[in-house]
C-alpha cells in the first residue's frame, strides 16, 4: 500500500538512561494536507488525489477529478466541484458548462489549451432527484472545501499562475475569503498572494439555468466581457496566453 508524508513533530531526546531519539510522529489533519506526496509534482499530486479521504465526498463521488493543463500556465481557472459529467469521465470542465466555458474562452482571445484549470474541491457531491434517477448537483460545505483546500494550494504553487479566475461564488469565496461577493466585484482585478491578479466571474453553470433565451445571452455576454478583461490585462490574449505554456504531465 502506498504511503505519503504526513506533518512531522519533532520530540526531544530522551534523558538520563534512555539516551535513544524518539521516533517522529506524524499528526493527522484530517484534510487532503494527509495524502500530499513529498516533494510533489502535478503527476504525483493527481495520483495521490486517486487515494483521498480527507472528507467524506469521496464516498459520493465516482472519482477524483483533478486540475489538468499546462504546469506553467498564466491562467488557472477555479471552479466548485465537477459535475455529473465530469464525475463520470474524470477530466474537468467536460460537460455542458465546460462547452459554454470553452466557447467564451475563445470568444475572448484566450487558447483553452494554454489554460490550466480545475476546482476548489475534487468530488462531485450530489442527490438523488425525488422524481427522477438524475444525480442532483449540492453545493459542498465549508468542511470540505477546507478538506480540499490542500489540493488547490498545491496546484497554485506548482502552476505558479500569473492569473487566476474564479467561477462562481464557491470558488471565490474559497479563495478570497467569505466576505467576497461576485455579483459586488465580479470582473474586478483583485489583490492575493498566490497570483499577480485574481478575477471572479459567474460559473457557466449558472448561465445555463438563466429561464430563458435572452436571459442566457444576456448572462454569456456579460461572461464573456469578464474574461475578456483577464485577456486585456495579459496583454494581448491568445498569443500572449499561448506563449511559453509548458503541456503539463
Amino acid at each position: 500500500m502506498k504511503t505519503f508524508s504526513r506533518t512531522p513533530v519533532f520530540r526531544p531526546k530522551a534523558t538520563g538512561t534512555d539516551m535513544a531519539p524518539r521516533a517522529e510522529l506524524p499528526i493527522a489533519t484530517g484534510t487532503a494536507a494527509d495524502f500530499i506526496p513529498p516533494r510533489p509534482s502535478l503527476r504525483t499530486l493527481r495520483e495521490a488525489a486517486r487515494l483521498c479521504r480527507g472528507c467524506k465526498l469521496w464516498t459520493v463521488g465516482t472519482q477524483t477529478v483533478f486540475g489538468e493543463g499546462p504546469a506553467r500556465a498564466r491562467v488557472m481557472i477555479v471552479g466548485e466541484q465537477p459535475g455529473d459529467q465530469e464525475d463520470k469521465e474524470g477530466h474537468p470542465f467536460v460537460g455542458p458548462a465546460g462547452a459554454l466555458l470553452n466557447a467564451a474562452l475563445e470568444e475572448a482571445g484566450i487558447d483553452r489549451s494554454a489554460v490550466y484549470v480545475t476546482n476548489a474541491v475534487k468530488h462531485f457531491k450530489w442527490a438523488r432527484g425525488d422524481k427522477s434517477k438524475r444525480r442532483i448537483h449540492k453545493k459542498p460545505n465549508d468542511g470540505e472545501i477546507r478538506a480540499c483546500r490542500p489540493w488547490l494550494d498545491q496546484e497554485m504553487k506548482l502552476v505558479q499562475p500569473e492569473v487566476v479566475v474564479c467561477l462562481g461564488a464557491t470558488a471565490a469565496q474559497a479563495l478570497l475569503g467569505k466576505t467576497f461577493r461576485v455579483t459586488k466585484s465580479r470582473g474586478q482585478k483583485v489583490s492575493a498572494p498566490f497570483a499577480e491578479a485574481v478575477f471572479a466571474t459567474v460559473h457557466p453553470s449558472s448561465i445555463l439555468r438563466a429561464p430563458d433565451a435572452k436571459s442566457r445571452e444576456e448572462a454569456r455576454r456579460a461572461f464573456v466581457a469578464d474574461l475578456k478583461k483577464v485577456s486585456r490585462f495579459l496583454g494581448g490574449g491568445e498569443r500572449e496566453v499561448r506563449r511559453n505554456a509548458q503541456r503539463g504531465d
